[in-house]
């Protein structure tokens, strides 16, 4: 098994970028029936979500799902002060969205927008790869380690909940100490529930 993060990552990212995209479709179906059985989810009144870039699960799915069903949705944007920080703005089909330094679209910066995150119900985010005790591997950067610092410590705030594809499943995944395992994470065959001390 690989024991390098950064060969990992590329690996996973290589890995999930050969998926067809017809592939893709089918797996943001299966994702948005996995949103619709999900008790959680169906009670939340304010979601974040992202835009899935790189491979990732197709997320437009899940986004237009959550706002047919009247639940406020925020996006991630990368904050214009704090280094390596996230704001979440919130987000609808008039929203304007911009390229970030990652070529990430996200909503045009307006404070007006901005939700605070205990306004948020559930936090959903991105991964690269995942094993089977909820442990997390991000593309690098830290922004959701840092953003979800505040339920690693004290379970308060919005409940954090990992989407991936299947082939993003790793066997024993390296981590390092400021890494924040997941209490749930959603594939399109699955709805994994992790308990952690």
């Amino acid at each position: 098994m690989f024991t390098s993060r950064p060969l990992l990552r590329q690996k996973i990212r290589e890995l999930r970028k050969s998926i067809s995209p017809e592939l893709h479709a089918h797996y943001s179906s299966q994702l948005i029936d996995q949103f619709a059985r999900n008790e959680r989810i169906k009670k939340a009144e304010s979601v974040a979500l992202y835009i899935s870039v790189d491979g990732e699960i197709d997320t437009h799915g899940v986004i237009e799902w959550c706002l047919a069903k009247g639940k406020k949705v925020a996006l991630p944007v990368i904050h214009p002060f704090s280094k390596g920080q996230l704001l979440f703005l919130k987000y609808d089909k008039t929203t304007v969205m911009n390229p970030n330094r990652y070529n990430i679209p996200e909503p045009e910066l307006n404070v007006q927008n901005v939700v605070p995150l205990n306004h948020i119900d559930i936090i959903f985010t991105p991964l690269v790869a995942f094993d089977n005790q909820g442990n997390r591997l991000g593309m690098g950067g830290g922004y959701y380690d840092r953003t979800l610092q505040f339920y690693h410590q004290g379970k308060t705030g919005p409940y954090p909940i990992g989407l991936a594809l299947d082939i993003q499943e790793v066997e024993n995944l390296p981590t390092d100490t400021w890494d924040v395992p997941l209490p749930e994470i959603i594939t399109p065959t699955r709805d994994m529930v992790f308990k952690h001390d």
